[in-house]
């Protein structure tokens, strides 16, 4: 097996490691970054940044459409349509620029960059693709996932934000389980692309990590969008053939929500597949 050897190695090339990576270059430190998908993360691939380019389409789709049925000024306009492909696409132009951007600084920060899986044999030893690293200090920046639902497994319907955030085509139905910040924000996005959007919370309220006094506002929003909400209500699973999910509120009573997508939005937690941790507490 070769075996490469640096000072510093730093698995995963979100906005956590590539920053750490680039100011180890700065700094005159041999430094190695593995990522396994894009540089970028999360954040840059699958969540902040294209969240917020599908809501500035969706913002532009909902305030024409707006002026096509409400024309105050005396401004008439014929109803739009969207090409979801093209917005897609668009939004994806601008990923690749950013992601561009820092591996075009990585490299002029000498850092070497490998593309590839790895798994932590122990504190100062990585194998990525049958590549043995050895390094003096191990940095791990691997972000998050997705939490599942063992009810409702990824798949054909059943959707993540990451399939909600480069749809081939818009559901005439979405459910959104999970009313956190990535639920609501990618739940409103859908509704202003004219998607019939309905939420579901096992919580007694919307946002419940934030203030209540904060979540008002939004909640205010949601009622104004024509989005229902499902307070306090657990899901128990989705029927493929109806299109049918089913959920039981705090009483116990079952209902079941008539459905074409299901986008799970409960959660991230800390990715740690590939790591011996046993081997790291020894070191």
């Amino acid at each position: 097996m070769q075996t490469l050897k640096t000072t510093l190695l730093i698995i995963g090339g979100g906005p956590g490691g590539y920053v750490a990576a680039i100011r180890a270059g700065q700094l005159g430190i041999p430094t190695v970054l593995v990522e396994g998908q894009a540089l970028g993360g999360t954040c840059l691939n699958v969540g902040c940044i294209p969240s917020k380019a599908l809501i500035h389409v969706a913002e532009q789709f909902h305030q024409t459409h707006q002026h096509s049925q409400h024309a105050q000024l005396g401004i008439t306009v014929q109803a739009p349509s969207l090409d979801i492909a093209q917005s897609v696409a668009w939004k994806d132009g601008i990923v690749d620029r950013l992601t561009s951007g820092v591996a075009a600084l990585l490299k002029k920060h000498g850092v070497t960059v490998i593309h590839g899986w790895a798994h932590v044999v122990d504190g100062k030893t990585v194998d990525v693709d049958g590549q043995r690293i050895q390094c003096e200090h191990l940095l791990l920046a691997t972000g998050s996932s997705s939490v599942e639902l063992p009810m409702l497994p990824l798949g054909d319907a059943i959707i993540s934000s990451t399939e909600a955030l480069a749809p081939k085509r818009l559901p005439r139905r979405l459910t959104v389980v999970g009313a956190g910040y990535i639920g609501l924000e990618l739940g409103i996005a859908y509704r202003k692309l004219g998607v019939e959007v309905s939420v579901v919370e096992a919580r007694e309220r919307i946002l419940p990590s934030y203030d209540s006094e904060l979540t008002q506002p939004v909640a205010e929003s949601l009622k104004k969008l024509g989005i229902p909400l499902y307070l306090q209500h657990s899901v128990e699973g989705f029927d493929a053939a109806t299109h049918r999910l089913q959920v039981r509120d705090a009483n116990g009573e079952q209902l079941k929500l008539d459905t074409d997508q299901v986008l799970v939005a409960v959660g991230r937690r800390p990715r740690t597949q590939g790591f011996n941790l046993e081997a790291l507490r020894s070191r």
